[in-house]
């Protein structure tokens, strides 16, 4: 049993050692083409939408955290396994780390280049190796022990035997010492005193694997991300002013209701959900933006060419089509940015093109009615998120925002191409995955105060919340407390019908539980549905509850 730990110990650190020297390599070779990382971006791309849509309800924005501690979880297990099954005789652990190390490198090539497969395979050969050194130690060690443990066997056999001659043996004078028996001469030999040095052996070559799969993980981890970091960049742009700025906050906008989420949402607080494990670190110096595909002129832009252009700043909510009912994945912030109906124009699409392919630089597309962009709303590709250039995780230097659409189908960020083509000819990530390809954002409404399974006391209390429905506007609000009538809420200003609405009801609480319900109605005059429908393929349906004590 003591043999069986130590291997599953060198497989474990073998493995470790792999994924180090994969890393360490990794940061010159370039993000996406360590293991962990190529083999994350499959799972992501692969999962079906029902895990997916279930690991964003449940784990929210840490869903790519998770993922890693899973990854992690699993190659543990594989290590040790191989360990276990590893001998000098017959390497079925090494063939194990090698079918790994295939996967991991067809991915990483799969996401970056024929190069990005040489941290991986350099990373499986050095953990082989140490693997099928180690393994010899444990066997020499193992040798040595079992030999001990016999000729310890032995030797108490003999020794009884000699005390046994002792009792008849009359010749032997009394006080004179014993002759020692052969027996007892080689039983303190060689193979009882190198049984304890091959185990340290093994004990020191398992803490030198283990502490270089540490040093070089972690290093190669911390090296590749100071190597690609963009952030130091970021920090010292200096944005221009904008030709158009955002009209000042109206009066009453933010209701400002203790419990009642902001009318800005700050750029540490908005929501991230993206395909993307490893945040792409993109240079605005080697950033441009492609338009192409059916267009009369090809354009290329570079963050140079952009200085030259009239800048805007506009308010819009987005959201996500991932967002449940009630949910928190969406943000309202002010953007700066170029107005992408003029950049198309420029461009000059053909008249039967009716979708814009947008590019993000990790492969990511989104797939955009060309009507959407170019009918006067204000659809930007934005540089800039509440007076700061974009956060490196909300798409620096460069994304889309789109009023009206899910992000699945607009908010491209990272975005370096926009294909001018048609909805019969491409089609985009999401969309090849079963989601629909057009994404309009359906009106919804928020309670944020009271909380789920809260606690009041009776008398007047705040019901407040959002609601959207983004370039259509909200015209009303209403609040249901159990099964009884509906009652208007109160609204607060609106500064833009791309933005969501800030409202508040002021209920007289009575003791007891109590649900409580909330439904929108359009600036159109439409009200949101309460007919209850799962996120997929074109985002979520059904009146927000909350259910609370009073008392």
């Amino acid at each position: 049993m003591a043999d069986l730990r130590l291997r599953v110990v060198a497989g474990t650190v073998s493995a470790g050692l792999t994924l180090g020297v994969a890393e360490l390599l990794a940061a010159f070779s370039g993000a996406g083409s360590a293991p962990l990382d190529a083999l994350g971006s499959v799972v992501i791309d692969h999962s079906p939408d029902g895990l997916r849509e279930w690991a964003i309800d449940t784990f929210g924005t840490n869903d790519k955290s998770v993922l890693y501690l899973i990854m992690g979880v699993v190659a543990l297990v594989v290590a040790g396994l191989a360990g276990a099954v590893e001998r000098p005789t017959r390497a079925v652990g090494s063939l194990l780390l090698t079918a790994v190390g295939v996967i991991a490198a067809s991915a990483a090539v799969a996401r970056t280049s024929i190069a990005g497969a040489l941290p991986t395979v350099v990373g499986v050969a050095v953990g082989i190796y140490t693997l099928r050194v180690l393994t010899h130690r444990i066997e020499r060690m193992s040798e040595a022990e079992r030999s001990s443990t016999f000729e310890r066997r032995e030797r108490g056999i003999q020794d009884g035997e000699s005390e046994s001659g002792k009792l008849n043996d009359e010749a032997t004078p009394v006080g004179a010492a014993p002759v020692p028996s052969a027996s007892s001469a080689t039983a303190v030999g060689p193979t009882l005193r190198g049984a304890a040095p091959e185990r340290r052996q093994v004990l020191q070559g398992l803490l030198v694997a283990g502490g270089s799969a540490v040093v070089t993980g972690f290093g190669g981890r911390l090296l590749g991300a100071r190597r690609r970091d963009v952030s130091g960049e970021r920090a010292a742009v200096r944005l221009p002013e904008p030709s158009a700025p955002a009209q000042p906050l109206a009066p009453g906008v933010d209701l400002r209701v203790p419990g009642l989420t902001p009318y800005l949402t700050a750029n540490d607080d908005f929501y991230r959900i993206d395909t993307a494990l490893i945040v792409p670190q993109v240079s605005k110096d080697s950033w441009s933006l492609r338009i192409h595909g059916m267009v009369d002129r090809e354009l290329e832009l570079t963050w140079a060419d952009l200085a030259n252009r009239p800048v805007e700043e506009r308010l819009v909510t987005l959201a996500c089509v991932s967002n449940p009912v009630g949910g928190d994945l969406i943000g309202n912030a002010r953007w700066l940015g170029y107005r992408l109906d003029r950049l198309l124009a420029e461009a000059g699409p053909h008249a039967d093109a009716d979708m814009v392919l947008s590019h993000s630089t990790d492969g990511w597309t989104a797939g955009t009615p060309l009507s959407v962009l170019t009918d006067g709303r204000d659809a930007l590709l934005a540089v800039g998120m509440n007076g700061e250039p974009l956060p490196v995780r909300h798409g620096y230097p460069a994304r889309l925002v789109v009023p009206g659409l899910y992000g699945y189908v607009s908010a491209t960020k990272w975005v370096t191409e926009l294909e001018v083509t048609r909805f019969d000819r491409a089609t985009a990530y999401w969309t090849r995955r079963g989601w629909s390809a057009l994404g309009p954002i359906k009106t919804g409404t928020r309670i944020d105060t009271p909380r789920v399974r809260g606690r009041i006391e009776p008398g007047r209390s705040p019901i407040a919340g959002v609601a959207w429905a983004q370039h259509r506007g909200i015209r009303g609000v209403e609040v249901q407390i159990d099964n009884g009538a509906w009652q208007q809420a109160r609204l607060a200003g609106e500064q833009s019908v791309d933005t969501w609405r800030q409202w508040v009801f002021d209920w007289d609480a009575t003791a007891g539980p109590h649900t409580i319900r909330a439904r929108a109605t359009d600036g159109t005059g439409e009200i949101q549905t309460a007919e209850r429908r799962d996120v997929v393929p074109d985002g979520a349906t059904g009146y927000p509850a909350v259910t609370i004590q009073v008392g």
